[in-house]
């Protein structure tokens, strides 16, 4: 059905989940050190919160993690820049301290990442995202690297996938392992570099939906 070009298969739950537990307690020591301006709360969002983590190990990838970061700032005392600049260089002065070596302010995301320096691999990996949820969608905070100086604003997200993680809870009922394979073999048969592996799991989930429902 599937020509593999990728090799990924996925990540033991005995593997990630020491990591798992390291990033929450960046998250615990990150919520500490902006206490005095706001708190903030969290969720693991993509693969690792479906349990589906994968990994190719013939790149240099490793296997990363989605993490969604919810300052509260009801407010509005602090600006797109100061909040995501605060938790960047927070983020950046704990992450160090257990062993991510790595460290980049992307445009829509704050990255770690933990790389192995003898090998020159990198292990794993996190991307951290600025968030609010509010009436009218989800909002993040984009780094505008085009402007000069760089910018940042609160932006909306793109249109989510509607029905999905509803579609997604039933199936995972009676029809788990099918899910798993064949989103898999999607991710070792992709022509498309640039597609997304949500994009890969949304396939799969409609196709599932569409042979049993």
């Amino acid at each position: 059905m599937y020509d593999n070009n990728y090799h990924y298969d996925y990540v033991p739950k005995s593997e990630y989940e020491p990591i798992k537990k390291e990033l929450v307690e960046i998250i615990h020591e990150l919520q500490d050190a902006v206490r005095d301006y706001f708190t903030i709360d969290f969720r693991f969002v993509g693969s690792a919160s479906r349990n589906m983590i994968t990994c190719d190990h013939s790149q240099n990838k490793g296997y990363d993690f989605d993490i969604n970061l919810f300052p509260n700032d009801d407010d509005e005392e602090y600006s797109a820049e100061e909040i995501r600049s605060l938790l960047f260089e927070r983020i950046k002065r704990i992450c160090f301290r257990y062993g991510f070596n790595k460290c980049d302010n992307s445009t829509r995301v704050i990255t770690i990442k933990k790389i192995d320096r003898n090998r020159s691999r990198i292990e794993h990996s996190c991307d951290f995202a600025v968030v609010f949820n509010g009436k009218d969608g989800q909002q993040y905070i984009r780094l505008n690297k085009k402007t000069i100086p760089n910018t940042y604003t609160w932006e909306f997200q793109p249109k989510g996938y509607n029905g999905i993680d509803e579609k997604a809870e039933v199936l995972k009922e009676n029809h788990l392992s099918e899910m798993k394979e064949i989103y898999l073999a999607k991710k070792n048969s992709i022509k498309n570099k640039d597609k997304k592996s949500l994009a890969l799991y949304v396939e799969t989930i409609n196709e599932l939906w569409q042979k049993y429902y």
